[in-house]
């Protein structure tokens, strides 16, 4: 038996195509396969960026919220603490406003000379105003050294003086100011006031 013979009727030229082709699709494929994976690959870090930045953000608000919380406790402390300090003032002014109503009315006392009467007192403020009689002008001048003398007392000044007939006798209708002052450190409102009671014995 004759042995059979194979006859290739392909164009060779085709097939070279064909192999080409081949070999084109499938570079292709895998350049495609590779873009993609690089795209997932960087769309994945992208993603974990953004994530962890997300999370930082988050964390950062916490801790701002806390921060905030805390600021609004120090705020609200520093209001107790003020509201505290206020009451404290307040107090302490009461106590020596009560301090020197004492020694201011004991000095208005001691201060006034023996033939001297006053007929109203005012006070506005750190300026006190008295109306008053004296046996005589001297008597008014006394009261006013009194007033100098004293700690507690400054600056007295005589705004009006005249003579007035009362009860069978003439004496002196009179209007003055002075400051009310805090003595000195040293100073006692006993030992001025004395003395000026003493200068205020002399009968003119």
């Amino acid at each position: 038996m004759s042995a059979m013979i194979t006859i290739n009727l392909l164009d060779w030229r085709e097939a070279r195509r064909e192999a080409r082709k081949k070999r084109f699709l499938t570079a292709l494929g895998a350049a495609a396969a590779a873009s993609l994976g690089l795209v997932l690959l960087v769309w994945y870090g992208y993603d974990s960026a953004i994530e962890h930045q997300n999370k930082r953000n988050r964390f950062l608000k916490q801790e701002i919220a806390e921060i905030d919380k805390q600021i609004k406790e120090i705020r609200e402390l520093e209001k107790v603490r003020d509201n505290l300090i206020t009451r404290m003032r307040i107090i302490e002014e009461l106590q020596q406003s009560r301090s020197q109503v004492v020694h201011y009315f004991d000095q208005i006392v001691e201060t006034l000379p023996e033939g001297v009467h006053l007929t109203s007192l005012k006070q506005d403020g750190d300026t006190t105003t008295v109306n008053g009689i004296a046996e005589s002008n001297g008597r008014v001048s006394a009261y006013m050294v009194n007033i100098d003398d004293s700690p507690w007392f400054d600056d007295p000044r005589l705004v009006v003086i005249k003579s007035v007939d009362q009860d069978r006798g003439r004496f002196a209708e009179f209007t003055l100011t002075f400051k009310t002052v805090a003595p000195k450190p040293g100073e006692t409102a006993n030992g001025d006031a004395d003395a000026g009671n003493g200068g205020g014995g002399d009968r003119s």
